[in-house]
């Protein structure tokens, strides 16, 4: 009989019972009974239940004495119908349950499963039945194997399949890939054909575990089993083609559900945005996040961290922000994924004052910041000296109590870097000496940062007893470590430059010899230039400019004019400088952007001598004459190399000024380079 306790009643309000049904909302009349009241029940049997018999004293109280209770409710009231529902469905969870419990705490044996499930369910269990113990008793896809054989021979099942697709999910989840194969390889013999569910649950399986092409393999099987794709199959294989490092099928697949009319959704739109900026294509992730809107698919939270993504590896900053106030104005809430792809993307492209606002929004939000973007940040600060902002960034790294946030070499790296910068030796030193309170060695960067620090603020001494550091540590010099050397050699004084001289010679004995024959003023220009072509030939790519730079920049500040138009022109040979020098019919301009300041002073000086060989052999100067040097700081000097020309063109009296609508160009016109040129000797152009 189903019965629901209610609250506890008098007996005298069961007086009226046989002459009419009692409502379920009835209150107890007496409240100061010295008996402890009974527990009352609702009944949904067919009828009430009849009185008791008269008591057997005829002294005793004629009215009910049951000590249970019940109130009767009409079985064909829907809410009788609810009630014996609730019931049901109540116990059935509670045996599944009991029956998952069971089976997962089982030995992956066929004996001990057997014995769990025949126990659980001592009649034939439902297809129903079967799919959610499977499901839930997942924790040993073992066990699952042989309890989907056990359900196969003793439930009522009307689809195979489904149990299957059951219990390959259950393997895609715990990346058994072995135990898939052999799973399918069963099924098939079982004579079991596979679903298109089928087929996307093994393919999602193949894609998270297997090598990178076997979920290709699954998907061509498709139509020999008599199945389509549909969108979900679609995105998963359009995501395994790009792990596999075909994009051109990936996308050869999209086009095709395209035509097949499929109905894009967000899953398989930021599948092919994630293909495209892996293939480096982000124009075409742009334009499928732009194509998805068209066609009136609504982004979500990972179509946006996707496209935020690919735009931050593009280097795009601009578009990331437009992304993102789109997805404010979306109402999508970002979530720390968000704000990681933010700050990538800020950092990466120095946008120093965005990264900060993202920063500071994760610490409000308590969001988890690893190491990797801190360091990601103090990287940027140290580019673009933002040094209260790194300041700020080192305390909190240091006050957090999270481990995965102290921290580390590369930490202490960016300091010194940021304090090398602006020559601040007292805090560059302060962060070696925490670096070794907190158990780490200065690693090959830290001292190349600690080394130009010492240079730019003039200790010399000091640059000598870092590069002794490297020794003691064990630490071979490289090559950027050879051109910080230069770097420093460029801006020593004469009297104390043979004591970097003789580092750079100790550190890489070709580089030392042609800085040698650089500063010997006896030693030919040509040797100079032989040996210079023979180390920078040699150098690797990405220090070959650098050397340059600097040897340029130490030729100028010893006076050596001639023996650095001979080094530029030895780089221009090697294509060390491009584009240096473009000529239109309307206008001749000079590139410097990236070039030092001694570098940019010798091409200039060339380039004057070039325009006066022009007029000396009667052909004539475009209308326009430019010079461009760009409108940044210089990373070889502390001003810009825009105002450095600008001074040095007051000096030479020379008719350039700067362009109003165009930063970082000076112009003039022919006639008055004509006029200046031929007043000017060339060799007056540039003053030592």
């Amino acid at each position: 009989m189903a019965s629901l306790p209610i609250c506890p009643s008098s007996p005298s309000s069961f007086l009226s019972w046989p002459h009419r049904p009692i409502s379920l909302s009835f209150q107890p009349k007496n409240h100061s009974s010295s008996a402890s009241p009974a527990a009352a029940h609702v009944s949904v049997q067919d009828s009430p239940p009849q009185d008791p018999a008269p008591p057997s004293d005829p002294g005793q109280n004629p009215k009910i004495s049951s000590t249970a209770k019940f109130l009767w409710v009409n079985p064909n009231s829907p809410r009788a119908a609810e009630l014996a529902r609730a019931r049901a469905g109540s116990g059935r969870r509670a045996r599944l349950a009991a029956a998952a419990a069971a089976l997962a705490a089982c030995e992956p044996a066929e004996a001990p499963v057997a014995a769990a499930l025949e126990a659980a369910f001592p009649e034939a269990p439902s297809e129903q039945d079967a799919a959610i113990v499977l499901n839930t008793a997942a924790g040993n896809p073992a066990t699952a194997v042989l309890a989907l054989r056990w359900f196969l021979e003793n439930a009522e099942v009307r689809s195979k399949v489904i149990l299957y697709n059951v219990v390959f999910k259950v393997l895609r989840n715990r990346r058994r890939w072995s135990e898939t194969e052999a799973l399918w390889d069963a099924m098939l013999r079982d004579g079991v054909q596979p679903d298109n569910t089928t087929f996307s649950t093994v393919i999602s399986c193949a894609r998270a575990c297997g090598p990178p092409g076997k979920a290709v393999e699954w998907f061509e099987k498709m139509p020999e089993s008599g199945c389509s794709p549909d969108m979900l199959t679609y995105s998963v294989v359009i995501d395994a083609y790009g792990r596999a490092g075909d994009a051109e099928m990936a996308l050869r697949l999209y086009d095709r559900a395209r035509s097949e009319r499929c109905q894009l959704d967000p899953v398989i739109c930021a599948t092919v945005i994630k293909v495209h900026s892996t293939s480096g294509n982000f124009d075409g992730a742009l334009n499928v996040f732009e194509e998805m809107k068209a066609v009136g698919v609504k982004p979500n939270l990972v179509v946006y961290n996707t496209v935020l993504d690919a735009m931050g590896r593009a280097m795009r900053p601009w578009v990331v922000k437009t992304i993102h106030r789109e997805m404010v104005s979306q109402k999508v809430q970002p979530n720390r994924a968000t704000y990681c792809c933010l700050l990538q993307a800020y950092t990466r492209a120095r946008y120093g004052e965005d990264a900060m606002i993202v920063y500071r929004k994760m610490k409000d939000e308590v969001m988890d910041i690893d190491v990797v973007l801190y360091n990601m940040l103090l990287s940027m600060c140290a580019d673009i000296g933002y040094v209260d902002e790194a300041e700020e960034i080192f305390r909190d790294m240091k006050s957090s109590m999270d481990t995965k946030c102290k921290p580390d070499s590369w930490t202490y790296s960016s300091m010194v870097t940021l304090y090398s910068c602006t020559g601040n030796v007292p805090g560059a030193e302060a962060i070696l000496k925490e670096m070794a309170e907190a158990g780490f060695k200065p690693n090959i960067f830290i001292l190349t940062s600690l080394t130009r620090c010492y240079g730019k603020a003039g200790c010399t001494d000091d640059v000598v007893r870092s590069f002794g550091m490297l020794k003691e540590l064990k630490i071979t010099p490289d090559d950027r470590f050879c051109g910080c050397l230069l770097t420093v050699a460029a801006d020593t004084p004469v009297e104390e430059l043979g004591k970097v001289v003789d580092c750079i010679d100790r550190s890489n004995a070709e580089l030392g010899t042609v800085v040698k024959l650089l500063a010997d003023r006896k030693a030919s220009t040509e040797s100079f230039k032989e040996a210079a072509r023979g180390i920078l030939s040699g150098a690797r790519g990405v220090v070959k400019m650098p050397y340059c730079n600097c040897l340029m920049d130490l030729c100028i500040n010893l006076g050596q004019m001639e023996k650095a138009c001979a080094l530029l022109d030895a780089a221009l040979q090697l294509d060390i400088y491009s584009n240096v020098q473009t000529r239109t019919q309307t206008q001749w301009s000079l590139h410097l952007r990236g070039l030092s300041v001694g570098a940019a002073l010798t091409t200039l000086h060339v380039w004057m001598n070039d325009l006066y060989t022009t007029l000396q052999s009667g052909e004539e100067l475009p209308p326009l004459l430019g010079i461009h040097t760009g409108e940044g700081r210089n990373m070889y000097s502390d001003k810009g190399l825009a105002s450095v020309f600008e001074s040095h063109l007051k000096e030479l009296d020379a008719p350039f000024h700067g362009a109003p609508d165009k930063a970082g160009w000076f112009l003039t016109t022919s006639v008055a380079a004509k006029h200046w040129l031929e007043a000017k000797k060339s060799s007056e152009l540039v003053t030592s």
